[in-house]
């Protein structure tokens, strides 16, 4: 009982702690563009609306066409909540689809989910036009395509406040460079997760831009083209987010079932770790003092790269156990072992 009663209580314990990834809110809410407001053009936009939320819970630019959702995409109606209209502009259709039938109508296609928490990214963004280079600030009314598009694509994007340090070290060459050290130095301030650079240029009528993404040790690079700003920038956060995703979206059929075991817990950590594990379908084992085991499914890959989203260090192969300290006052003492888990991490 007093178990129980630890579990519940860590549950419901919302307390800050020292982790970047966010949970991402909006996520089930989708606006796309609309030509008014007849009832073609609403069907229309609602299968953009689909296909756009079922890249945003996979990464996969092919899932939408999965033949398990064929009855979805006929009445798209089974999983949406509501529907309305903003004014714009652009006049844009919102389509706020429900989430426990929608994650059942995936989950039921064969498909695996990406997660609500996601890594933080802060991202360094110079545009180059005729009227010169200017670093996107937070506070800028050019921050708002890219606030939007981050919504789009299902990313927690934020933004430099923009200020002279800033754009003195926001340059063509370390935004093009393959060293992160001189952005990495001046983001510190923000804590986030990854660090995203964009540099963008007007030639032609069009925007193209070369965009680099740092999450911890690993890097992706790329190129992408655009009519406008805001096409350019739905560009850009769309190759970021299909870039991240595999790193967290354990595939169908290739998981594997193992046992994890996590360390230094305390009562505000569980609703945290709860978050963290909840893609890979985690089902608490046993709570041994501070120790709690987990059996989750997905690779050793996805799992480190999850769980270093919350700063969680992973304990070698063979280290020593440490003795299991007690986290509640007269709690009853666990003597029987714990099962051996694959996988040790520490707060």
């Amino acid at each position: 009982m007093r178990l129980c009663k630890f579990l519940i209580v860590g549950c419901l314990s919302f307390v800050s702690l020292a982790s970047h990834a966010e949970t991402l809110n909006g996520l089930y809410q989708v606006r796309e563009p609309v030509s008014g407001q007849t009832p073609e053009a609403r069907d229309q936009a609602t299968q953009k609306a689909l296909d756009t939320l079922v890249l945003r819970m996979t990464g996969d630019a092919k899932a939408a066409q999965s033949p398990g959702l064929a009855a979805i995409r006929k009445d798209p109606q089974q999983i949406i909540s509501q529907y309305g209209y903003d004014a714009g502009p652009p006049e844009s259709l919102k389509v706020d689809f429900d989430p426990v039938s929608t994650d059942r109508a995936l989950r039921q296609a064969g498909l695996a989910l990406w997660g609500s928490n996601r890594p933080s990214i802060l991202g360094w963004w110079l545009n180059d036009s005729a009227e010169g280079s200017s670093l996107v600030g937070d506070g800028q009314a050019s921050a708002v395509l890219l606030r939007r598009a981050a919504q789009h694509r299902g990313l927690p994007l934020h933004l430099p406040m923009g200020d002279l340090s800033e754009q003195i070290v926001a340059t063509a060459p370390n935004l093009e460079g393959t060293d992160p050290a001189p952005l990495r130095a001046a983001s510190q301030r923000y804590a986030t997760d990854a660090l995203l650079a964009v540099h963008a240029r007007e030639e032609g009528g069009q925007w193209q831009a070369k965009w680099r993404l740092w999450l911890g040790d690993q890097r992706e690079q790329g190129s992408v083209q655009g009519a406008d700003t805001a096409a350019l920038a739905d560009a850009v956060l769309l190759a970021v987010s299909q870039k991240l995703a595999p790193r967290f979206v354990a595939k169908a059929g290739v998981s594997t079932e193992q046992l994890l075991e996590v360390q230094g817990m305390t009562l505000e950590r569980y609703a945290t770790l709860g978050h963290l594990l909840e893609p890979f379908g985690a089902k608490l084992q046993r709570v041994e003092g501070d120790r709690a085991i987990y059996r989750v499914n997905g690779s050793a890959e996805q799992l480190r790269a999850q769980l270093g989203l919350a700063k969680l260090q992973e304990v070698p192969a063979g280290a020593a156990v440490a003795p299991a300290q007690p986290v509640a006052q007269g709690a009853a003492p666990v003597t029987a072992p714990a099962p051996m888990a694959q996988l040790r991490f520490r707060w």
